[in-house]
């Protein structure tokens, strides 16, 4: 337990740091996993948002539990359910989300980090990508004969940010009926917006017990365990996919 908590406010939902004296400590690797046809694709990741809804549905999975923890949770990229929860002597948790259509509310989400290292899968079906950004280049991994293809990357420039600050944002797009890994180092800046109807996201939060008690928390929250870098989610000309390869 050496390092450093994060955070100013432990419980704050909503803690900015200031982008202009942030640095990764570390890179994003992204590893391309399957691409499926348009149903079974459609049908998987239909499946996954449909536990998601029924959990936000649900007294139970919106009520804390004997050890206090609300499963059904809501983030700023979607909706999430904590499928499987840490206890004594297993410190990871499971969440699923359910992201929401950047082109239907008509924002994105905001470019953060986490106070945990996490490992993510996204899940794209028919008609919808996921845009990716990050402050630093991502490591893509390409394994010959193996990795079924590369995504598309491209650079530009964050939005909203204060006057006379320059940031270098580098994108990354999840193709349709795609499944894409994710692997997050603690403290690295990532933003996910889907643009589409139909994606989903299988992640592992390996040390939230940890974390948790790192930052000393009261609780388990996955907008606890955010920092933003933005004050304002920008409008969704600044994710959409205007003039971008898919």
């Amino acid at each position: 337990m050496n390092a450093k908590p994060m955070k100013h406010r432990p419980d704050d939902e909503n803690e900015i740091h200031d982008v202009a004296a942030f640095m990764d400590p570390a890179r994003n690797v992204v590893t391309p996993v399957m691409q499926l046809s348009d149903e079974l694709a459609g049908q998987m990741v239909w499946a996954f948002a449909r536990i998601v809804r029924a959990a936000h549905g649900s007294r139970a999975a919106r009520t804390p539990d004997e050890d206090g923890i609300i499963r059904a949770q809501e983030f700023e990229e979607g909706d999430v359910y904590m499928l499987e929860k840490p206890f004594d002597g297993y410190f990871a948790s499971r969440y699923l989300m359910d992201f929401y259509n950047v082109q239907e509310r008509g924002i994105c989400s905001r470019m953060h980090l986490h106070t945990g290292l996490r490992f993510v899968r996204m899940m794209t079906g028919p008609d919808t990508v996921i845009r990716v950004g990050s402050l630093s280049p991502f490591i893509v991994t390409n394994v010959p004969g193996v990795t079924p293809f590369v995504p598309f990357q491209f650079e530009d420039d964050m939005p909203d940010l204060p006057q006379g600050v320059q940031c270098t944002r580098y994108n990354l797009l999840v193709p349709p009926c795609s499944f894409v890994d994710m692997q997050i180092p603690r403290g690295v800046s990532h933003q996910f917006n889907a643009i589409g109807p139909n994606a989903v996201i299988d992640s592992v939060h390996p040390e939230e017990s940890i974390e948790t008690f790192r930052e000393r928390m009261s609780g388990f929250k996955m907008m606890a365990q955010t920092i933003f870098l933005t004050d304002d989610r920008p409008d969704a000309s600044s994710c959409d996919m205007q003039g971008r390869e898919s």
